[in-house]
């Protein structure tokens, strides 16, 4: 089966409402016995997937996801937010600057972009949408500023490609902390820029006191995982 075939498959179980897990395995069970090695090559299947189980450096990714998800369940999110707000809220835009300032401390607790979505989009993009700012800046600030968590680590994308090329991960998560503090500035920097043009709002004046008391409360999670 070519992967245009696969890919209409995929699409057309999509579109019938099929759960996507469902979906993926059939699509999947289909090209191997479509393949050279018909059925013979679903138990070489299952061998592949249990080596790929084993891989100590993988199990990092769904242990990630998971202390992303408990710090989130926690309410870890808003503390994050509110330290954000106290250090970079009195700027020109400061809820845009929080965003993006809360995504890279997200970032590197979980390393997914989709979870960093999830935790801060449902608390910032109604709460900017209140405060003025227009609903295409507010999702655009906090998908963008998301997609940071691929460079931040511990980027999952960044332990794939590691395990799949054989470099060194702890190596790689040295090369992405300066790219993604200097995106995350260069973001910030365009988005005090828009909110100029525009007249958004700041937030609460600076207080070094303030600051301290959001930093005790997030202080855990900035050192974790």
């Amino acid at each position: 089966m070519s992967l245009l075939g696969i890919g209409l498959l995929l699409l057309v179980l999509v579109v019938l409402g099929v759960p996507i897990a469902i979906a993926l395995g059939f699509v999947a069970l289909v090209a191997m016995i479509a393949g050279p090695g018909g059925v013979g090559s679903i138990p070489n299947a299952a061998l592949v997937m249990f080596d790929g189980a084993t891989s100590f450096p993988l199990i990092a990714i769904p242990l990630f996801i998971l202390a992303g998800a408990i710090m989130n369940a926690s309410g870890i999110s808003r503390r994050l937010i509110a330290f954000a707000s106290a250090c970079v809220g009195f700027i020109r835009g400061g809820l845009s600057m929080v965003t993006i300032s809360a995504s890279l401390f997200f970032a590197e607790i979980s390393g997914s972009a989709v979870a960093d979505v999830a935790a801060l989009g449902s608390i910032l993009i109604p709460a900017m949408k209140k405060k003025g700012y227009s609903k295409a800046f507010a999702a655009a600030v906090t998908s963008s500023s998301a997609t940071l968590a691929v460079i931040i680590p511990p980027s999952i994308p960044m332990i794939i490609y590691g395990v799949m090329s054989g470099s060194s991960i702890v190596e790689l998560f040295v090369a992405g902390i300066i790219p993604g503090v200097l995106g995350g500035g260069l973001m910030m920097f365009v988005a005090y820029l828009l909110a100029r043009k525009h007249d958004f709002p700041r937030e609460e004046a600076f207080r070094m006191q303030r600051v301290w008391e959001t930093f005790k409360d997030a202080g855990w999670a900035l050192v974790l995982p």
